[in-house]
């Protein structure tokens, strides 16, 4: 293209290029210049909008700094008037000293947010252009060292400990979980007692519904309309799972004392349960089941199996199709966690071998198992309480219709059983049947704890063929 230029041509075309490639770098020299001043612009204006802010902080810190304080001791006034007897009950004490001491946690958390937000905040002097952009950090000052809460601890001894069982975790969460609605995540070091009059105010069906109302709602309608309020036995339960996890911590000199120790209970039951009757087993066995969230099938199998074996509700639903075992050439019921499914007996002493009553063999009890079915009886429908759960609401209305007193419940099958065995004479021995109904052994004896899981199935089989109910038989029903 350029073959035919003179050098006089070519010389002022290398010139053009220079000319342009010049103006190319004044260009990006220019540019970065701006660059660098919207920056620094973009910076200046940041530091002006947090100087401006931190002024209007300070105005209402000087403000408010004295209504503050008069606040916190008006409160102060409130909790020492609340401790005297002006109340009426612990109850209500307890629940407007917690009241009090939210808004008081209120008052100081806005506060501390204050003063923190004040300390992060630091009057920007001026700068040339070259203003860093890392972030300014306060100097940083020695802070108390607080207590862990009560959910980090359960977390730390409880909920990651693989040797304890699924129902306890279950159980302890359930209990933390109130205190926590009560009281709110307090440090371990902060635990006071009010906890037992709040259970003890608490009505006995809080919990065990879908739309059940929050704790103090709870109270205040168990007190208005004379509900039934928790047992002795339950609210001794909550205090020994959280006495258990106050052990680790006093080990651990985490806490210095154990507050869920020392305190007395009346855990006499309320309704005291008792046996089927031989006339009530009569009526059960001509009365017509009408559910429509269990099969009848699965009703019979399940109170059939109750009355010859003891066996508790959960451990009934919960059985597997391999749970049928034979040992000893003895056909069993094995009683076992299912680390899968995240389930497991009451206690320790649940896990056992149950042999099977000749009367359920001949009944057809085997017939229950069905290919390709994981559970005994798989119509039963899984909850967040546990499979069963629709079965147990349902056999409380039946009962009902029946028109059977409230003494006599499913568990009834269980106490009839015990019963039973424990009024045989012969051969039966006691230990025999604590072992057979998963019962912690009656005389807790070296020779007791270290030989109950040594006891012969041929033993247990004695026991269990001690048991007949002459007015009781209903066919087992076919499949659908």
């Amino acid at each position: 293209m350029y073959e035919d230029a003179s050098p006089e041509e070519l010389r002022k075309l290398i010139a053009l290029y220079q000319d342009i490639i010049r103006d190319t770098k004044r260009m990006i020299a220019i540019e970065d210049e701006r660059v660098k001043a919207e920056r620094t612009y973009e910076q200046a204006r940041f530091y002006f909008d947090k100087m401006q802010s931190l002024k209007q902080l300070q105005n209402f810190i000087t403000i408010s700094n004295d209504s503050l304080e008069s606040l916190m001791a008006g409160f102060e006034k409130l909790h020492a008037t609340a401790t005297k007897d002006q109340l009426r009950n612990a109850t209500e004490k307890a629940m407007l000293r917690e009241q009090i001491t939210n808004l008081s946690n209120i008052v100081v958390s806005i506060k501390s947010a204050v003063q923190e937000t004040q300390a992060a905040f630091t009057p920007v002097q001026a700068e040339d252009a070259s203003v860093s952009t890392a972030a300014r950090k306060p100097p940083s000052s020695p802070k108390k060292k607080t207590a862990p809460t009560i959910t980090e601890m359960a977390g730390q001894f409880i909920y990651r400990d693989k040797t304890r069982s699924p129902g306890i975790i279950r159980d302890t969460g359930k209990t933390i979980g109130l205190f926590v609605e009560a009281f709110g995540d307090k440090p371990v070091d902060q635990i006071a007692g009010e906890f037992r009059d709040m259970l003890f105010a608490l009505p006995s069906t809080h919990g065990k519904h879908k739309n059940s109302p929050g704790i103090h709602d709870a109270i205040l309608r168990a007190k208005e309309q004379g509900l039934e309020t928790l047992s002795g036995k339950t609210v001794k339960n909550h205090f020994s799972r959280l006495s258990a996890l106050w052990g680790h911590l006093v080990q651990r000199e985490i806490v210095a004392r154990n507050p869920w120790t020392g305190w007395t209970y009346d855990v006499t039951q309320k309704i005291d349960r008792r046996d089927w009757t031989d006339r009530e087993l009569a009526q059960l066995s001509t009365a017509r089941w009408t559910s429509t969230t269990t099969s009848l099938r699965s009703y019979v199998g399940l109170i059939t199996i109750a009355l010859y074996t003891g066996m508790r509700l959960g451990e009934l639903c919960n059985l597997r199709t391999q749970d049928i075992v034979t040992v000893n050439g003895i056909r069993c019921f094995h009683v076992r966690p299912h680390p899968e499914e995240n389930w497991s007996p009451k206690t320790a002493a649940g896990t056992r071998l149950i042999p099977i009553h000749s009367h359920l063999l001949q009944w057809g009890v085997l017939d229950l198992v069905q290919e390709g079915e994981h559970y005994l009886f798989p119509d039963l429908n899984p909850s967040s309480r546990g499979r069963g759960t629709d079965f147990a609401q349902a056999f409380s209305k039946f009962k009902k219709r029946l028109g059977l007193p409230e003494t006599v419940t499913f568990h009834s099958f269980r106490h009839t059983v015990s019963t039973k065995l424990r009024n045989q004479g012969g051969n039966i021995r006691e230990l025999w049947i604590d072992t057979l109904l998963g019962h912690e052994a009656s005389h807790r004896s070296q020779g007791t704890t270290t030989y109950t899981s040594s006891i012969a199935v041929q033993n247990l089989q004695q026991v269990v063929e001690a048991l007949d109910y002459p007015t009781f038989h209903i066919p087992l029903p076919l499949r659908d």
